[in-house]
């Protein structure tokens, strides 16, 4: 075995993301599936009952699960495109920096609105 070995540039470096953008999308179907079963069972017909509903630690977890998800799988298929699809270096930084940002207060605003009196 040679004392130097050459690791390729860019091999497999997205796998790890791709991995985990399908372990999101498995996230947000069951997620799915469990708020379609909750909501048959109680189903909410008013203010009230919704606020019941939340008010459940459980369902407000995993409901910000379900959003960490959105948001990583939304961040993981944008990033791709923008990578794809945006050739200058400056503009490519920006558009990767506003979405980072729009998809961070979003989480925040969906953790004060699922935490929030």
């Amino acid at each position: 075995m040679s004392a130097y070995t050459k690791s390729p540039v860019g091999a497999g470096y997205g796998i790890g993301d791709w991995l985990l953008q399908r372990l999101t999308a498995v996230v947000m179907a069951g997620y799915t599936v469990a708020m379609g079963a909750a909501l048959l069972a109680c189903r909410p017909s008013g203010y009230a009952d919704w606020k019941a509903l939340f008010d459940g630690g459980i369902v407000r977890l995993g409901t910000l699960i379900f959003l960490v998800a959105l948001l990583y799988h939304a961040w993981v298929g944008v990033r791709d495109i923008v990578m794809d699809y945006v050739k200058h270096a400056g503009i490519k930084l920006a558009a990767m920096t506003l979405v980072a940002i729009v998809l961070i207060a979003q989480l925040a605003w969906s953790a004060a609105i699922l935490w929030g009196r």
